[in-house]
């Protein structure tokens, strides 16, 4: 039943994706779904307590207008969308108490704030050859809003960190480079998200899927870098692309617990708290900060 849900709202996302601005829809509206098997157990530990994303809207900078299709078992069965359809409901499954905004890729305008907590989604990069200056990069309107609302504060920022296997910010083997990265290096309340092969526990911890670009040297890195599981053998899908929409729901959810915390807030409290003895050999050029911990982010009565 719930998988049928999903393929609608699929075909619906069809018919919003070119509109401007970006369009609102509201997951919440269906009944929450079952904890997924490819989740961390943390998420339905934050579901029982109440935490589901409520008070947040998530937007989420994708495809969702070609046709170009994936196939992943967001709910178990099979379910058909492009890219943003996947990363959407990825994030929805997590937060499902979130509002969320879509914006095809196709749309260039700004991203505007609403009145909410706002966590904005990038499982995509700017790319461009290796060796111009990031600074001196003339940025359209769209990645302009979003490098400042990373840059003021105003909005958490969550950036899959890249499957070249190369330290975000540094030239590919192709000789390009992810600029976007680069200009949200060391800005205020923006997050690099790697994947791990799967969910980490002490007893048997994760490695770095073999595709994840890392932390590197670069310590701005290392203290802005989470990594979270995307087990691709449950999950039917892999990329760090799944990964950062976790993290984003994880952002709501954190929000739907300390109302009062600013973007800025949660993105230090999901690294304050990541977790370094669920990794393989731990190595913050690796890993950053650890792997997400929501249980031990949502501890406190209150953050700040």
């Amino acid at each position: 039943m719930f998988t049928r849900k999903i393929a609608a709202i699929a075909a619906t996302l069809a018919l919003l994706a070119g509109a401007a601005p970006a369009q609102e829809l509201s997951f919440g509206a269906m009944s929450t779904p079952p904890v997924q098997g490819w989740m961390s157990s943390d998420i339905g530990e934050a579901w029982s307590q109440g935490y589901k994303g409520r008070g947040a809207s998530i937007t989420v900078i994708d495809d969702f207008s070609s046709r170009n299709y994936l196939a992943g078992r967001l709910t178990g069965g099979w379910t058909i969308g492009t890219h943003g359809v996947m990363t959407y409901f990825q994030s929805a499954l997590v937060a499902p108490e979130a509002r969320f905004r879509i914006q095809d890729f196709t749309n260039t305008r700004s991203v505007r704030l609403t009145r909410n907590f706002d966590v904005i989604n990038l499982s995509y990069g700017m790319f461009a050859a290796d060796g111009y200056d990031v600074n001196n990069i003339w940025w359209g309107a769209r990645e302009g809003s979003v490098i400042n609302h990373a840059r003021t504060g105003n909005a958490l920022v969550v950036k899959a960190a890249g499957n070249d296997g190369v330290a975000v910010g540094t030239a590919t083997a192709y000789g390009d480079q992810d600029y976007l990265a680069s200009a949200l290096i060391g800005t205020r309340s923006a997050l690099f998200v790697g994947a791990l092969d799967r969910n980490g526990s002490v007893e048997a911890p994760a490695s770095m899927a073999w595709y994840s670009n890392t932390a590197g040297s670069d310590e701005r890195v290392q203290d802005q870098f989470l990594t979270v599981g995307v087990d691709s053998s449950r999950l039917g899908l892999a990329g760090t692309s799944f990964a950062a929409p976790i993290i984003s729901g994880y952002g709501a959810i954190l929000h739907s617990k300390f109302r009062t915390a600013t973007p800025t807030d949660i993105a230090n409290r999901l690294l304050e708290t990541a977790r370094t003895d669920t990794v393989v050999n731990y190595d913050p050029s690796v890993y950053g900060r650890g792997e997400a911990s929501l249980s031990r982010a949502l501890a406190p009565a209150a953050i700040r």
